[in-house]
């Protein structure tokens, strides 16, 4: 009876016990004691679950006692747990060795870090959200090895120069960009907050990407839902202000007057100041004009999932003035997009994605001749920003291209709005077992609108600024393309050693773009509220003048083949070939056939390495193909009737066409033969990491476009010269990256990563008139100062040496190459060939905007519930040209004008001033400065709230200040080292930057 009771109770307590619900939280890490965030945890069997907060944190409510929960996350091991009470769990979950930690997605696919046999660099979310980039690029700059990011500006939207392994071409040398499988030919139209991964694929296995792949590829994923993921909200937000980050020592007033006093006497003139003492400081031209400017950013995001389906919507706002100009230069960004994934049969599954993009852009004149910054430093600061009328002062006397800059700012409406909608689609579906068949679509579809006006202004007396008669220009433009990809796989394992991939595709391409704009004059009133096109006089359609709209319509065909095998996931192998036809070539020469191959040997899979207690993971691997590039304009191998010509017709003139930019039937596609060698590296418990490749690119039958004898009619209206392939530039060098990331103990964490990359450019070859092609501007006539020439880097500085400066007549009479009109305390040229003269023959290489070295360093630590992290960038070995002095009798100078020569033995470096005719402004190494630079790009601060509550709703709240290019640190006296039009010829010249501005920032991350 006993017994029996005995077994009634126990039942009784079991059966109540497996019905009493409760809840259960805990912290999800890796095995080395970080969080994971974003891990799934289900109730097995259900659709019940959470995802870990950016801490690794979870909590589930009412489930019941005896429940299973699954823990799983991509690249690691899949763990249940029994729910045995509401305590909180530590899961500890391990890496997948099959996979290696994360997955990284290629080309049409992903694979795991350790099946990889290229040189591949992946940046996550964590790393972008710690940086807070306004652009995309400004978080590739330092956390890459091999991937150098320069300015063409540091204003609000400013554009970049990614380069990826040095420069291989002197035409475009972007990489292919894609996000989301969409082409993206500027990223500031992406909003750095939607982003979950950048990839980067440096070497030959980019050639599955085929012909706009030879410069690299940069893939974007965007953030998503996942099935069973409960709806997640997500709001983030930051607000700031920026400076400049520097300033230019100009002279004040009364230094400025001294020495004009000084340059006008050793020109044999009357000086113009008699009373210097009245002077006083005067006007300080960049105080008036850098000012301190706002930005703002807010974004939300909704994700989650259903057992068959995934969704994500996002929107943000972004709203920043430039630290020149303020509003005169402001950039807003809106985006808005969303995704949504349905698996809906049961091997039939539908990605979609959607994204609109709207940015506006206030434009003012930048990095030239005549920009507001080379203004504000070359203007007079005797002059007060505005006479005693309250008009804006006239800048009489300081050449043609000075002017007052806040009179020229003033007056400055030039505005550009962006509004892009991108979109992919794709179909998915299993058969057969192992095969699976996919077909995509993606698209993108911009109008951009520009409105410039420019009203009547004189400011000063022959100006080239000058507007005698108010004009207005309205362009509207439209970009279309889209890709059609479609492949079939096969994915099969045999014997469980062998493990190999197919894949089978075709690819279409076409992009189109129409230019369309119309120029009218004589707005009323002169103000901008009437500056449009149907209040304008005498306007003129800029376009259908030819006859015609301005248009482009490129396509490319392309076929391609993958074969990836692996035995026993230590033996790997990779192949491609891929067929591309452009219509950017004749008939002969349309299609080209690029094969590449990579191979991978996991070491520490072998016996002899399987009992090591420091070496956790070592793989070689090692890439080599060609890739084609056919970036040049459209056509160029037939005629066209797109030039402008003027007919004679019953006596009167009559505008018509002739044939254009001149044709070369016989141009072929540009060839890249890229080699890498690289080896992969973990050690004491996975904490080490170590990644080293060399790399060597040899890109030839270059896509150029030489200088020509106008004779053959170049140097007409709408035609140009022919496009020839003419040269061979080889870039090589080594990349190496290491990390280390410890949990200390369960309050203090800490990661220190670091990359350096050194890069040798030079030019093989160059098939053009002389044997070399220039680009580049410096001062005013003068010859252009950068080149591309054989056995010298490309876009290299051509000028002469200097040797110091003439201090007597002795040196002066002793010297054989002296003309009359140098005089004592001149620059000192070098004879080099020592033939007597100096001529052109003695013009050298000074240098190179190309740097030798980059580096980049990041340090993050955590403890307790505060969190640090410091990125810095290094580059060194490149050279800048000093371009923003107009060197004009009045216009002001830099205080290194006070170390000038002054008589014999004053100083060897700096040269006399004069208004007398000279050489010291001829193009030489005087004007060239060391650009390398190290510079504290971001450091951040922040504290995260953990909820007290388990029924609260919130699972993060994160306060944090961020500064971003703190400081840099560089001998280059401009404003910014980085400087650079990213011209292939012709960069590294300053002429006036606009820096990139120091920004602070206090922000929160919200989940819920």
């Amino acid at each position: 009876m006993r017994h029996n009771l005995f077994k009634i109770l126990a039942l009784f307590f079991m059966a109540y016990s497996s019905a009493q619900n409760v809840s259960v939280s805990g912290n999800v890490q890796d095995d080395t004691g970080f969080p994971i965030p974003g891990a799934n945890v289900l109730v097995k069997g259900t659709s019940t679950g959470s995802v870990t907060d950016f801490d690794g944190n979870f909590t589930i409510n009412d489930i019941q006692v005896g429940s299973t929960l699954v823990f799983s996350y991509i690249g690691y091991i899949t763990q249940e747990v029994v729910v045995a009470n509401g305590s909180n769990l530590n899961i500890q979950m391990l890496p997948d060795i099959a996979q290696l930690s994360e997955v990284v997605v290629i080309g049409y696919g992903t694979q795991t870090k350790k099946e990889i046999t290229g040189a591949v660099s992946v940046i996550g979310s964590e790393t972008i959200e710690a940086l807070k980039p306004t652009r995309v690029e400004q978080a590739l700059q330092g956390q890459v090895a091999g991937v150098n990011i320069t300015s063409q500006s540091g204003s609000p939207g400013g554009g970049t120069t990614i380069s990826i392994r040095g420069v291989s071409t002197n035409g475009d040398s972007r990489p292919l960009i894609l996000v989301d499988g969409n082409v993206v030919e500027d990223l500031s139209v992406v909003n750095p907050s939607d982003i979950e991964s950048i990839n980067v694929l440096k070497d030959a296995t980019a050639g599955i990407y085929g012909v706009r792949a030879a410069n690299g590829v940069v893939l974007i994923t965007t953030k998503t839902g996942r099935k069973d993921m409960p709806l997640t909200i997500e709001y983030s937000a930051y607000t700031g202000f920026q400076q400049t980050s520097r300033k230019l020592p100009a002279l004040n007033a009364t230094e400025y007057a001294a020495l004009v006093n000084e340059a006008f006497a050793a020109g044999g003139s009357t000086p113009p100041f008699t009373d210097l003492s009245a002077l006083g400081v005067g006007t300080n031209w960049q105080d008036q004009v850098f000012q301190t400017a706002p930005i703002f950013n807010n974004s939300i995001t909704f994700k989650g999932g259903t057992e068959k389906s995934s969704y994500s919507f996002s929107s943000s706002f972004l709203k920043q003035d430039g630290i020149v100009g303020g509003s005169k230069s402001n950039f807003t960004r809106f985006t808005k997009r969303a995704s949504y994934n349905f698996d809906f049969l049961e091997n039939f599954k539908f990605t979609s994605g959607l994204t609109y993009t709207s940015t506006n852009k206030n434009n003012l004149v930048e990095s030239a001749l005549g920009s507001v910054l080379f203004n504000a430093l070359n203007m007079d600061p005797t002059k007060s920003v505005k006479d005693q009328t309250g008009a804006f002062t006239i800048a009489e006397g300081l050449g043609n291209e000075v002017i007052n800059p806040i009179a020229q700012t003033a007056n400055a409406y030039d505005k550009t709005k962006v509004s892009k909608l991108s979109g992919n689609a794709g179909l998915g579906y299993n058969f057969l077992e192992h095969f699976t068949a996919q077909a995509n679509v993606q698209f993108n579809y911009s109008e951009v609108r520009s409105k410039i006006f420019r009203p009547t202004v004189n400011y000063g007396s022959g100006k080239v600024f000058n507007i005698d008669r108010s004009e207005v220009i309205e362009n509207l433009d439209y970009f279309r393309d889209y890709t059609f990809d479609a492949f079939v796989k096969y994915e099969n394992t045999f014997n469980d050693i062998h493990k190999l991939n197919l894949l089978l595709g075709t690819s279409v391409f076409k992009t189109t773009g129409e230019f369309t704009g119309k120029k009218g004059f004589d707005i009323e009133g002169n103000i901008v509220q009437n500056a449009n096109i149907f209040q304008a006089s005498n306007v003129e359609d800029r376009f259908r003048l030819k006859g015609r709209n301005d248009t482009f319509d490129s396509r490319l065909l392309s076929y391609f083949a993958r074969l990836q095998y692996d035995y026993k996931g230590k033996y790997l192998l990779s192949a491609v070939v891929r067929r591309d036809g452009s219509t950017k070539f004749g008939p002969e020469n349309k299609f080209g056939i690029f094969p590449s191959g990579s191979i991978g040997w996991v070491v520490s899979d072998e016996d002899f390495l399987a009992d090591s207690n420091s070496l956790n993971f070592l793989k070689l691997r090692a890439s080599y193909g060609i890739l084609g590039n056919d970036r040049i304009g459209d056509f160029r191998f037939v005629s066209l009737l797109n030039g402008e010509g003027t007919y004679v017709f019953d006596g009167q003139l009559v505008n018509g066409l002739v044939p254009g930019v001149i044709s070369n039937p016989e141009i072929r596609w540009e060839k890249q033969k890229t080699l890498n060698i690289g080896v992969d590296m973990k050690f004491l418990s996975n904490k080490l990491d170590v990644t080293a490749d060399y790399f060597k690119k040899r890109t030839e039958d270059l896509l150029v476009t030489p200088q020509v004898s106008g004779i053959i009619g170049a140097g007409a209206a709408g035609s140009g010269a022919p496009t020839i392939n003419a040269g061979v530039v080889e870039n090589k060098g080594f990349e190496f990256a290491i990390g280390y990331s410890d949990n200390f103990n369960d309050n203090f964490k800490f990661s220190v990563k670091y990359n350096v990359t050194t890069i040798q450019n030079q030019v093989v070859s160059v098939s053009a008139d002389g044997g070399f092609l220039s680009g580049g501007s410096f001062g005013v006539g003068q010859d252009p100062p950068s080149r591309m020439e054989a056995g010298f880097p490309i876009g290299y500085f051509r000028g002469y040496r200097t040797d110091g400066v003439f201090q007597n007549q002795a040196e002066l009479d002793a010297y054989p190459t002296i003309d009359d009109q140098v005089q004592a305390g001149d620059l000192r040229f070098v004879d080099v060939n020592n033939d007597g003269f100096i001529d052109d023959d003695d013009r050298v290489n000074l240098g190179d905007p190309i740097p030798e070295a980059t580096m980049g360093l990041n340090i993050s630590l955590d403890y307790k519930n505060f969190d640090f992290s410091a990125y810095a960038f290094a580059s060194v070995g490149n050279e800048i040209v000093r371009n923003y002095e107009c060197n004009q009798n009045l216009t002001n100078r830099t205080v290194n004008f006070l170390n000038r020569w002054t008589g014999e033995g004053s100083t060897n470096t700096d040269p006399r001033v004069t208004t007398g005719a000279n050489s010291n402004g001829l193009f030489s190494d005087y004007f060239v400065e060391d650009g390398s630079f190290v510079r504290l790009q971001n450091v951040q601060l922040g504290y995260t709230f953990k909820p007290e509550s388990e029924d609260s709703k919130i699972d993060k709240l994160r306060l944090y200040v961020s500064a971003s290019n703190l400081f840099t640190l560089t001998e280059y006296r401009g404003y910014d080292p980085t400087a650079s039009s990213g011209d292939p010829i012709g960069g590294g010249i300053d002429q006036g930057f606009y820096p990139n501005p120091k920004t602070f920032l206090l922000g929160l991350n919200l989940k819920f």
